[in-house]
């Protein structure tokens, strides 16, 4: 500690790059160990990003609260937030320039992600945060800097990381809601489900920008219908009654505005665990489980779409398609033969995101415009065949398209935010009406082929230097190019963009990406590499352990990969 008031003492008044000094350096507090891991060169530049470390017999976290895996990452995710919460209530006065004075960390949403923010064992608890440090204009603030590191430091970290000043409580409530949620999830295979939504839950939002619940009093709290509800077990919850969402081809049907997509939506999420009071910490869903929709504009590099899409005018290749400006339609048949490529087990579609003339064409347009004329297999005439040959199952919001009732497994109708079965409903109707069209697929989907990433076309060096950034969640830039996730609609943090980032340059670092091993090899090893060393293991620079990464699945990885516009793959014959 002396010595750090020494250096915040010399530096007092330089140049903003003297407190350079203090990188790659830790001092020791009574408490804790402080780590400069990296220090901004200027005060307008992003924070600097510092680390505490506390020996867990002073931070004092029962064994139970951070094993097994699970509550580890739980764990974490609940200091994450006490730490972000306890920098709220500092009184900000704030003086300097930039981010002068700031603390900030990785600030979770409503999802618990594994996040490199804390890391943790039976030893230490290391928390990695940024901050910002003291300048007006560009000359250092030094006694600033003391007040910060010695007096507003110690105090956020002795009440967000000792175990004794938390409320032990809400913590093991925070560890057995995620961990319930596991079980759920575990559940869903060996009851033929793809997910389940626990009557209580509540599925909307406070608006499209705030994925915070909407205020019960506005609310309608989920109720299963009872010919799809049943009880699944939790360990700390008991017996949870709820929606069973089975495999096969599922339709969500209804008027506007009474739930369909929101229910979808509640879906696409539930592949990650939600913290207590979202309301939908008992929806669960199939973990790769993978929203499909039209693109138009993306980029399609050699992806055999001809299950869906032969035939096409100048005899363009349906086998290797490629596209710098892929239609709706060719998109969305991309879209799903990647998915397919990287293991995904349950498409979720919504109607209204979808290219129409993918999704159906009927009679009176079959009538007019003859097969042979028309290279588009619509999706109506694959999606049993997904079931049956690929063992892939569909959950489709439709609101227009009626056609499908002839091969659904189930369907459900939204009433006011209610559901109700009506799968036998919907096939008499389909029986009284017929709709007279004719199936244009053959007897089975067809087979998927092998596309290996050619290294060399995955450039992430901007002049001489590694460039990652993320956009938000909807872009991420590499070297020179924009990567757009715009349409990935189940990244829900910057900071799954940003180490889906660092994975592609350590898989190029590692030679993963190596001209041979295919896109589904390359994510798989890339994910044994983090269940083995953890995220921070992709990090560029291991003297400087980042604290603002979180884990993506690795389908979003290789989707991000397929649409890099550089990209070039070859195809395994």
């Amino acid at each position: 500690m002396e010595r750090l008031k020494q250096i915040l003492s010399k530096i007092n008044g330089k140049g903003y790059k003297a407190y350079k000094e203090l990188q790659g350096k830790s001092f020791k507090f009574p408490d804790f160990e402080l780590w400069f891991y990296h220090v901004q060169g200027d005060p307008f530049a992003a924070p600097s990003q510092l680390a505490v470390r506390v020996p867990q017999q002073w931070a004092g976290f029962p064994l139970e609260s951070y094993q097994p895996k699970i509550r580890k990452i739980t764990l974490a995710d609940y200091l994450t937030r006490s730490f972000y919460s306890q920098v709220g209530k500092l009184p900000r006065q704030k003086q300097g320039s930039g981010k002068s004075g700031d603390f900030q960390i990785d600030r979770p949403g409503q999802e618990v992600l594994e996040r490199t923010s804390v890391m943790l064992n039976e030893h230490w608890v290391e928390l990695r945060f940024f901050a910002g440090m003291p300048a007006a204009g560009r000359r250092i603030l030094g006694h600033e800097a003391e007040k910060m590191l010695f007096d507003e430091l110690p105090k956020l970290v002795l009440n967000s990381l000792f175990y004794a000043n938390l409320n032990s409580g809400d913590l093991f409530t925070h560890l057995k809601v995620v961990e319930d949620q596991e079980v759920l999830r575990r559940q869903l295979s060996e009851n033929g489900l793809v997910a389940f939504v626990a009557d209580g839950s509540i599925l909307p939002r406070k608006s499209g920008v705030d994925q915070r619940p909407l205020a019960p009093e506005k609310a309608i709290a989920f109720e299963a219908p009872s010919d799809l509800a049943l009880e699944l077990k939790c360990p700390h919850g008991g017996n949870i009654r709820g929606m069973g969402i089975p495999e096969g081809v599922t339709l969500i049907v209804g008027g506007g505005y009474h739930g369909k997509s929101t229910l979808l939506r509640s879906l696409e999420l539930s592949i990650y665990n939600h913290i207590p009071g979202d309301g939908r910490e008992r929806v669960v869903a199939n973990p790769n489980a993978f929203k499909i929709r039209a693109e138009d504009g993306r980029r399609v590099e050699k992806v055999k779409i001809s299950p869906f899409i032969s035939n096409l005018p100048l005899k363009k290749d349906t086998q290797k398609f490629s596209s710098d400006d892929a239609s709706g339609s060719t998109s969305q048949a991309a879209n799903i033969i990647e998915a397919l490529e990287t293991g995904s087990q349950v498409l979720l579609i919504d109607e209204d995101t979808s290219a129409t003339n993918f999704m159906i064409r009927d009679a009176r347009m079959q009538m007019l415009v003859a097969k042979e004329q028309e290279p588009i297999t619509p999706f109506i005439d694959k999606v049993q065949q997904l079931y049956r040959d690929q063992d892939v199952s569909t959950v489709l919001v439709i609101g227009g398209a009626g056609d499908y009732f002839d091969l659904a497994d189930t369907v459900l109708m939204m009433g006011k935010y209610r559901p109700r079965l009506v799968t036998e409903e919907a096939r008499d109707i389909a029986c009284q009406h017929p709709n007279y069209r004719k199936q244009e697929a053959g007897t089975n989907f067809g087979g998927l082929q092998e596309r290996v990433p050619q290294p060399e076309s995955i450039n992430p060096y901007r002049k001489n230097n590694v460039q990652v950034k993320a956009q938000g969640v909807e872009g991420l830039q590499l070297g020179y190019e924009n990567i757009d996730l715009h349409y990935l609609e189940q990244i829900m943090d910057p900071s799954q963009a940003r180490a889906i980032g660092e994975m592609i340059c350590y898989a190029l670092r590692k030679k993963i990406i190596d001209g041979q091993q295919n896109l589904k090899e390359i994510i798989e090893q890339l994910e044994q590499v983090i269940d083995k060393n953890g995220l921070e293991a992709v990090s560029p620079n291991p003297q400087q352990p980042r604290g603002d990464f979180a884990r993506p699945r690795p389908m979003e990885v290789a989707a991000a990969i397929n649409r890099l516009r550089t990209l070039i793959v070859r195809v395994k014959t």
